[in-house]
Parts: C-alpha cells; sequence; structure tokens
C-alpha cells in the first residue's frame, strides 16, 4: 500500500462483503479504514447497483443536455428555493455583480443538473424554509423524474450501506449514523462536459473537497485528478463496474483528521463526458464533532459543525444565484461556518499537517457584513 504522501493510484475495495456475514463485513472495514487513512480515494465494486440502471440514467441525461438551452432554462436552479434544477455554464465560479473583480474565479467548464431526495410540495421542512430539502424541479421530458430517482434510491440505498461499513471502519457500532439519514440532503448532479477542442488540458471544476460524508462517483471518461500528500495529481479514470468514492468534510471532522476529505479537480476534458456524483450527507441540523475515541487531550480537535449548514454555506460561496440573492439580503449565511479550503489534504500542506484546530472559523456577520 501507498503511503498518504506518495500513493500513484487509486486502490481497489470489494465492498460486497458489507451485505454478508459480520466477519466479511469487519474484514471491508478494516480494508476502508487503511484507503480511507492512507489515500483517501478508492473504487468500489460490489455495490449491488445495477448497469442498467446507470444505462437508462446516461440515456436520459444525454436527452436532457440535448434540449435547446431554452428548454433546460425552464428549470433554471436559480428558479427554485432549495437549489434543485438546471445549472448552465457560468454559473459556478463565474462573473456576477455580487462579487468583487478580485475575488473573480473562472467559470466551470460544464453544465449541470442538481436534484436530491425529492420530497412533497407539503413536507413540513420544506415549507418551513430549509434551504437544502423538498422536491426537485424537472423538465417535461418523459421518463427523466421516473429513471433519475430510480437511480438515485438505488445508489442512496448503497451509501447507507457504505456508512455502517465506515462506522465499523472508525470502530464503531455498524448502525452509529443510521439515525443521522432520514431525510438527508444527499445531492445527485448530472454533468455534462461538451465537447471543445481548444479545452486541452484546461480546468473543468477546480481544486476541492466535497461537503458531505463521502462520495460515490460515476464518470464516462478520465479527467479526475487527486491530490497527493507530496502535493502531486494522480489520475483517477472511470472502472467499469465501481464506484469512485472519495472521503469528504464530514468524515474528516469524525474522525479529528485521521481521515482527510480529498482534494480532487477535474482536467482534461477537451472531449465530451458525463459524470454523475452522488454527495452522500447526513441529515441537515446532525451536528458533526470528532467521535470520542478521535480526540486529543491537548485540545486540537475539529471543530464542530452542523452538516446541512455547513453544505448550504459552501453552496452560496459556489452559485452566482445566491450570491446575488446574498448580497440582496434575501438570505443569509449560518451563523458559523468554514471557508472552502479548510479541509483537505491542500489544508493540510498549506498548514504544515499539524492536526491542530482549523483557525479559518468565521461569523457570516464579520464575512458579510
Amino acid at each position: 500500500m501507498s503511503t498518504l504522501s506518495n500513493f500513484q493510484a487509486i486502490p481497489v475495495v470489494d465492498v460486497s462483503g458489507l451485505y454478508g456475514s459480520t466477519e466479511e463485513q469487519l474484514a471491508v472495514a478494516a480494508e476502508l479504514s487503511t484507503v480511507a487513512r492512507e489515500v483517501g480515494f478508492l473504487y468500489v465494486t460490489g455495490s449491488g447497483v445495477s448497469q442498467e440502471l446507470f444505462d437508462d440514467l446516461l440515456a436520459v441525461t444525454k436527452e436532457f443536455f440535448a434540449l435547446p438551452l431554452e428548454e433546460k432554462m425552464r428549470t433554471y436552479i436559480g428558479n427554485s428555493s432549495n437549489h434543485r434544477g438546471y445549472v448552465p455554464t457560468g454559473e459556478e465560479g463565474g462573473y456576477d455583480e455580487a462579487t468583487s473583480e478580485a475575488e473573480q474565479k473562472p467559470a466551470d467548464l460544464k453544465e449541470a443538473f442538481d436534484l436530491s431526495l425529492d420530497l412533497p410540495v407539503d413536507d413540513p421542512d420544506y415549507l418551513a424554509g430549509n434551504p437544502m430539502v423538498g422536491p426537485n424541479q424537472w423538465p417535461e421530458l418523459p421518463e427523466m423524474a421516473e429513471t433519475v430517482n430510480r437511480y438515485y434510491n438505488a445508489v442512496l440505498a448503497f451509501g447507507k450501506v457504505l456508512l455502517r461499513g465506515f462506522a465499523l471502519a472508525l470502530g464503531e457500532a455498524p448502525e452509529t449514523f443510521d439515525a443521522m439519514v432520514t431525510k438527508a440532503p444527499s445531492q445527485l448532479r448530472l454533468i455534462h462536459y461538451p465537447f471543445d477542442p481548444s479545452a486541452v488540458d484546461s480546468q473543468g471544476i477546480g481544486a476541492h473537497t466535497d461537503f458531505e460524508v463521502f462520495t460515490l462517483l460515476k464518470p464516462t471518461k478520465p479527467g479526475l485528478e487527486v491530490l497527493n500528500g507530496a502535493g502531486e495529481w494522480i489520475d483517477a479514470p472511470p472502472m467499469d463496474g465501481a464506484f469512485i468514492v472519495n472521503i469528504a468534510d464530514m468524515l474528516e471532522i469524525w474522525t479529528n483528521g485521521a481521515f482527510i476529505s480529498t482534494t480532487h479537480r477535474v482536467r482534461k476534458v477537451a472531449e465530451e463526458r458525463y459524470s454523475f456524483p452522488l454527495f452522500f450527507n447526513v441529515d441537515y441540523d446532525t451536528l458533526v464533532a470528532p467521535l470520542e475515541r478521535f480526540q486529543r487531550a491537548d485540545g486540537t480537535n475539529k471543530l464542530p459543525l452542523k452538516a446541512g449548514e455547513h453544505l448550504y454555506a459552501q453552496t452560496v460561496q459556489v452559485f452566482a444565484y445566491l450570491r446575488k440573492r446574498l448580497a440582496a439580503g434575501e438570505i443569509s449565511m449560518p451563523d458559523v461556518w468554514l471557508e472552502t479550503g479548510s479541509f483537505g489534504r491542500e489544508a493540510d500542506l498549506n498548514r504544515g499537517a499539524t492536526g491542530a484546530a482549523d483557525p479559518t472559523l468565521v461569523s457570516a456577520a464579520a464575512t458579510n457584513g
């Protein structure tokens, strides 16, 4: 096994044992623990999610993105109150009048469609104004909602099994986190990178960590790269029959930095590419703090966060329509949140991998006042 600092390839873990006996589950958990500590990215096989579900998802996704822009914009994400719908090119990290020239980031070279657990319009949390739960927006495209939800529900169910595997990997009982996943804002993104010969080796998505617990990804083409502990970018191409899984911010907090939220990016997207990450999360109001077995006596512990507030704060910083709402006073940031870049191997490299409590905890009032 490569070390955290020098790994040159992404390991493969067969997780079919998570559906088996206690001994089989513990064997998989031991592998998950090693890979999470030393790499933070892995391919998982044996999920039980059928290839047919993915093929159907890919077909309906291609059909949607082939629609004229005006058709896709009928489900524009900025029309929603709970971050669901079509994301046009330039929406993420692009220019808008709410961001100063010095803070501008290059626009991501992609379009997307964002969705999550499809709740009814009378869901009480949605009616109460929770910004990340509720119904999805759907285009008038036959069978899209049914096809996408069928895939979503299958991968979400597998994610709950994998979460039990990670609980065992942390030395906890397998059901430790079950009660935290009842109405979680686990987002699925349908992402399209159009063919663009001028985009050779250009940035598709900038370096970042994922904001949730872990990510279950199915891409159709290469382009994903992972940052190792030596500061090198390692390719993570798609593998038949496997999900690409990466550790995200909540697992970094639970383990007090023993598992690192893995910094990654997308490059080399000249060819047309589709990508389907499901960002597996816990319920919005879940307070995530270092588990007792990972706490340090010297006080250098990760600071606790509410999972949904962390997700929402990062989302507001990324999307132009939300930055405009924030600047107009229509929405507000959570009282306490961590700035982008506070997690992951890049943050470790920047602070010397000391494991010290992160100094970038800020209040919305101080930043946006």
